[in-house]
């Protein structure tokens, strides 16, 4: 995020000192240090390391509770004995692959690791390759160049242009692959979002849109928005049937920020990986449901011919020859191992147990909140479908909105004063517009983390109904119309019959 100088409150800080600069003030300060700590400015002397941190600490009680922020999609709880690890590791240079053989040997590990959970295939005896980047945005950047550098040369052999480059990806797409884009001079078609298409990628209009200048498309295993899927298997057969028509060849890119770590165990006959021929590349978020602090993502090709040489750099600066293609350098190696922790802690059952059971809950809340008549949902998880799951697949994520019922006989309701009541009482539930060409639907999101139990989710129903009742009854003045009132008494019916039902218990989670 970019800041000006001196931050967002500045101006209005006060000083502490009489000297007109603006400084920390902690009622027990005393304790710890005789000199006021400069907020926007370097202090001339040091200062006492429990002094720093009180005031760092304390600071930081302003922050929302990480177990309460159902608004991110990243990691907040690691075991004690993986912090103890990250700890460890925290100062060894990730680049720096001669000076920490170990660590890199691990970090190959992960590799094959994610291979094989994205179904490699072993036929073409090939190898995929792969690298640990800071997150998903860096995974999409260096997959999308990869794309960008095998379109060009495929262009220069047969002697045509190659100065039009175009990448088509939908509406619903994160900011970072129109930061692709822009930043790598590649024309962005955005594909139209719909209800129909579940507000993802619309595949037929993504193929339409294919022309001889197109890199790849873009498609999504998790959208940020609804947590719905893009169909990756149709999206492959249509473009073969394109390929058949036209002699297009056109690779696929999977956004796997999200579902990556949630697929190979929830959904594992899934067809979206590298068992689709079309599928080149693939990035996931270690740091989202792979279940590591922030600072690590993952991103794959199938094998060494859908990477370019010419984007691997060699350099023997530091010790040995090594070979690099990333967008940052020097990081710590700590979230590598972390994520290798994870690997050899969990297995595949554990895993499979964590992303079954955050489904089960999101499902168990997704029920709830359309069984009390106030919220439509736009998630599609809870829903039937004919596959062994027996439920539509996609990510642990409730999107919901307030029912247009509601919204007419009480018009100062909307979704952001009932994310904002949810402040209140302490949870992080944004509110937001959907994708272009929906937005003038709002919804609120929440993500269900290994850390959101079933009792928190219970709580977080029951605040919910009350954020509704307190929305409700805030507005109401002794001018009500009697229809006013004989709505609002419906209401309170429906609240008693919500709580009746508390007391008796929820019903069993799916």
């Amino acid at each position: 995020m970019l800041h000006e100088q001196g931050g967002k409150y500045n101006k209005k800080a006060q000083s502490t000192t009489g000297d007109g600069k603006s400084h920390h003030s902690m009622a027990y300060g005393a304790r710890y240090s005789k000199q006021p700590i400069a907020k926007y400015e370097l202090n001339e002397k040091g200062m006492d390391s429990t002094a720093v941190y009180r005031a760092i600490h304390d600071e930081l009680e302003l922050d929302g509770r990480p177990v309460a922020n159902l608004a991110t999609f990243l990691s907040t709880w690691m075991e004690p004995e993986c912090e103890k690890l990250i700890m460890d590791s925290m100062p060894k240079n990730f680049a720096d692959m001669d000076e920490y053989p170990a660590t890199q040997v691990i970090h190959e590990r992960c590799i094959s690791i994610l291979a094989d959970m994205w179904k490699t295939p072993s036929t073409e005896g090939k190898k995929a390759v792969g690298a640990a980047v800071a997150g998903s945005s860096e995974g999409v950047m260096l997959a999308g160049l990869a794309m960008k550098w095998q379109w060009r040369l495929k262009r220069k052999a047969q002697n045509k242009d190659a100065s039009r480059p175009n990448i088509i990806f939908g509406h619903n797409a994160q900011v970072v692959m129109e930061k692709f884009a822009r930043y790598f001079d590649v024309g962005p078609r955005r594909v139209p979002v719909s209800k129909e298409s579940n507000y993802c990628l619309d595949v037929e209009k993504a193929v339409s849109m294919v022309d001889e200048n197109t890199i790849g498309i873009f498609a999504i295993l998790g959208s940020t928005y609804t947590g719905h899927y893009e169909p990756v298997e149709g999206l492959c057969k249509l473009l073969d049937q394109l390929e058949e028509r036209t002699g297009l060849d056109i690779h696929v890119h999977i956004d796997a920020a999200s579902g990556g770590f949630v697929a190979p165990f929830a959904t594992p006959d899934l067809p979206w990986s590298f068992e689709l021929p079309r599928v080149v590349s693939i990035n996931t978020s270690g740091h989202k449901f792979g279940l590591v602090y922030p600072g690590i993502g993952w991103v794959l090709w199938r094998n060494k011919d859908v990477l370019p040489s010419d984007l691997i750099f060699e350099l023997d600066y530091l010790g040995g020859t090594e070979q690099t293609f990333t967008l940052n350098f020097s990081r710590p190696s700590c979230f590598v191992m972390a994520q290798y922790y994870n690997f050899l802690r969990l297995g595949r059952s554990g895993y499979t147990n964590v992303m079954t059971t955050c489904l089960s809950n999101a499902r168990f809340l997704a029920k709830e909140l359309e069984s009390t008549g106030f919220f439509d949902i736009i998630s599609s998880i809870h829903r039937p479908a004919d596959n062994p799951s027996g439920y539509v697949t996609g990510l642990p994520l409730v999107a919901f909105k307030l029912t247009d019922s509601l919204k007419k006989r009480h018009k100062h309701l909307n979704e952001y004063r009932f994310s904002a009541m949810m402040r209140y009482r302490g949870w992080i539930t944004p509110a937001y517009a959907l994708a272009p060409d929906c937005e003038d639907i709002k919804i609120i999101r929440v993500v269900i983390h290994e850390s959101t139990t079933l009792d928190l989710v219970t709580r977080l129903i029951d605040d919910a109904m009350h954020a509704v009742k307190s929305l409700i009854e805030c507005n109401l003045e002794a001018s009500c119309s009697e229809a006013m009132i004989k709505e609002t008494e419906l209401c309170c019916d429906r609240f008693e019959e919500f709580e009746k039902k508390q007391q008796h218990g929820y019903t069993r989670p799916c």
